[in-house]
């Protein structure tokens, strides 16, 4: 394989991949919203020469090159968050700017800079011929990922009984080529009290008095030591093989699991009124070891909880927004934990595509990138979660993380992406397909968290 060909055409892309990335942050695409995003990557894939470009009926936006049977598929969820504060950017999030090194607006590193890397990575391939006998490249740009990690892959294997190979994420790695990351599930405390006017509160039982509590008791299960000087063990528990003897190095490599406090609602019949019902929305970040009933008892044991008994409901999210296309595809807010080996023959096709183009340390494009990105492995894991929760968590396909980014720009105001990522990502993705040993690719996956055993498509 010509790596100085590929380095070459993709560095003759830049100025593409970087318009293209600039024409997509300028359409406003939060989850369920992306139909005009959608539709201008149609276009980008159409003028690059795909063979086929179509949307499903989810909305995702799907281009193939090649006609063999075995797929690699390349992944980049194309909605973004909001903007929050506008007063917290600099400059329009929309419209923005670019530098010479730098593009700014909101979606350039979480992760329509991926798109850009992936759509031109394929086309790469095409020119060159560097797609193997028997295989075709699927990219996506999926949507929803935002709301529903992993949703449209659900949707691409049990609607459009699609099984790639592998699959290649470009979610933002600093770098890196990433081979896992913790899962998370979104639960949800309910607890109930009895209404009175507000001049002589102890007629009634406030609910929110009785969250305060609960609150409290959930900031401890996160930040909590996990010895005995304290009744709520915290969530570090799990690095201990005391406690997590099967998973504990596992743990060790994800990080530890998390939780904290995402939303609070309630109701009370006016401002002059002891609150009748509260509810808390709490963000489970679980590490290997940790399962769907752990994390619920876990909740349902703090001292808190079990002190106002029948009046505390724990439960599990369940998502069923409708995407832009107005089709619902109904699951629950649980996103399984994953890691793949790295000897799986997957993650060493891009492991070696790296060093042969790049080396063997990450890629730092400025000094930025570089306060991040030196003296990390180049092989590691993603602190957030993907899509490969569903890709690999749920469905045991391979997959393997590298694009174009930092984790720490996704969902901050003043959101950047590196133009010469953009270049780096293109190439290697270029690269993979040739370098992939599919006789190697038994014995994939280090770690698959135990799914929750409800009827789940």
């Amino acid at each position: 394989m010509n790596y100085e060909a590929i380095k070459k055409a993709a560095e003759a892309y830049k100025d593409d991949m970087s318009r293209f990335l600039r024409d997509m942050i300028a359409i406003p695409s939060e989850s369920c919203q992306e139909e005009g995003v959608v539709k201008r990557i149609a276009a980008e894939l159409t003028k690059l020469g795909y063979d086929k470009v179509e949307i499903d009926g989810l909305g995702n936006v799907i281009g193939w090159i090649g006609s063999g049977d075995k797929i690699i598929a390349i992944d980049s969820h194309i909605d973004t968050v909001g903007i929050g504060n506008r007063n917290n950017w600099t400059d329009d999030p929309y419209k923005g700017y670019e530098t010479d090194s730098i593009i700014y607006g909101r979606g350039g590193s979480d992760q329509e800079g991926g798109m850009a890397a992936a759509a031109y990575g394929g086309k790469i391939m095409k020119d060159l011929g560097l797609i193997p006998e028997g295989y075709k490249i699927m990219v996506v740009g999926s949507v929803q990922e935002e709301d529903c990690d992993g949703m449209c892959w659900q949707y691409i294997y049990n609607v459009d009984k699609i099984v790639p190979e592998f699959v290649i994420s470009t979610e933002p790695t600093d770098g890196g080529i990433y081979r896992g990351h913790r899962g998370r599930m979104e639960i949800r405390v309910d607890v109930k009290g009895i209404s009175c006017h507000g001049s002589a509160p102890e007629r009634g039982d406030n609910a929110i008095y009785k969250m305060a509590d609960i609150l409290q008791d959930v900031r401890a299960l996160n930040e909590n030591p996990a010895d005995d000087s304290v009744e709520i063990k915290g969530l570090v528990k799990m690095l201990d093989p005391k406690f997590n003897p099967e998973h504990y190095e596992d743990a060790r490599f994800l990080g530890r699991g998390t939780c904290t406090t995402s939303e609070i609602f309630f109701t009370s019949p006016s401002r002059c009124a002891v609150a009748d019902s509260c509810s808390i929305s709490i963000d489970r970040r679980m590490t290997a070891g940790e399962t769907y009933q752990s994390c619920i008892k876990e909740i349902e044991d703090l001292p808190a909880v079990r002190k106002y008994g029948k009046d505390v409901k724990v439960s599990m999210y369940w998502y069923d927004r409708p995407a832009w296309t107005g089709t619902v595809y109904k699951t629950e807010a649980f996103f399984p934990t994953w890691i793949n080996k790295e000897s799986a023959a997957h993650v060493q096709a891009l492991i070696d595509a790296h060093h042969a183009l790049w080396g063997d340390k990450r890629l730092a494009p400025d000094a930025k990138a570089a306060s991040t990105r030196e003296g990390r492995p180049l092989t590691d894991k993603w602190t957030f979660s993907t899509n490969g929760v569903a890709i690999q968590g749920r469905y045991g396909i391979p997959c393997v993380g590298f694009g174009p980014g930092a984790e720490s720009q996704a969902h901050a105001p003043n959101e950047i992406t590196w133009k010469q990522d953009l270049v780096t990502c293109a190439a290697l993705y270029a690269a993979v397909p040739t370098l992939y040993k599919p006789e190697n690719k038994q014995n994939v996956t280090e770690f698959r968290q135990e799914l929750t055993g409800n009827d789940i498509q």
